[in-house]
């Protein structure tokens, strides 16, 4: 082999590894410091656009659980609207059968038509009242699906009015149709509970495959890094073993 001044091939060579193991040194302590395989798009392009994709689809099903939750919250503070107003049915029910007894007097009856009065007001009332604005007595549509699919509607509720006390059978039939309400109800509840169910599994799902694609696993990474921190500490002496090599060309010449 010569010896040369100009050229230090081997000098060269122990140069280029340093810098291949101290750029893939750097890549381990990134990756172990940010948790994630990928810090730079091109450490993995092509998984970069899969976890964006499946992190935003995480991201839609965790807001149209959200969604169903705030429709189960319409529905429970609908049913309690609908609790009360069968308390008050019960009672006028009561009075339009007390109103009937043959031994009370005209005044007795005024008495009862009056707290009856009250009562349907009561319930007019609370046929207005709201949900964040939204009225309790309409329905309102919730997508199930983090793709905005399988759309549930909630039932509306038709609110008794202008009941009579001496009417019992239609009071009787307010009670029915109050009845049907809550059953409607508590069946939209039960589906969106399963619904909601099958949102947090996906959820889960999807965060555990974006997971294996941009997670770092840091006993590997650790094992790596320790690797090429070896690998660098030796470059860089057999670097500066090549280097000292040009110093024999200089003696022949002293």
């Amino acid at each position: 082999m010569s010896v040369v001044i100009n050229t230090n091939y081997a000098a060269t060579i122990a140069s280029n590894n340093l810098s291949a193991s101290n750029t893939n040194l750097q890549r381990s302590l990134n990756r172990l410091s940010s948790g994630s395989k990928i810090v730079n798009p091109s450490d993995d392009a092509g998984g970069l656009a899969v976890s964006m994709k499946l992190g935003a689809a995480a991201r839609r099903a965790a807001a149209a659980n959200t969604n169903i939750a705030n429709t189960v919250s319409f529905l429970q503070t609908q049913d309690g609207v609908l609790k009360v107003t069968a308390k008050i049915l019960d009672r006028m029910s009561e009075l339009a059968t007390l109103y009937k007894d043959p031994t009370k007097s005209a005044t007795d009856k005024s008495n009862y038509g009056a707290e009856f009065t009250a009562l349907m007001t009561e319930i007019d009332q609370l046929a207005d009242e709201t949900f964040n604005g939204i009225t309790l007595t309409g329905a309102i549509t919730v997508a199930t699906t983090e793709a905005g699919g399988g759309l549930i509607t909630t039932s509306a509720v038709t609110m008794p009015t202008s009941l009579n006390i001496a009417s019992l059978d239609g009071i009787t039939s307010a009670i029915e149709n109050l009845a049907t309400a809550r059953a409607n109800n508590g069946a939209k509840q039960s589906v969106l509970g399963f619904a909601s169910e099958v949102l947090v599994t996906n959820k889960a799902n999807l965060e555990a495959a974006n997971s294996r694609i941009v997670d770092v696993d840091v006993a590997a990474e650790s094992t790596q890094l320790a690797r090429w921190n070896v690998l660098v500490q030796a470059g860089t002496a057999m670097l500066a073993q090549a280097n000292q090599s040009a110093q024999s060309a200089l003696r022949l010449i002293q």
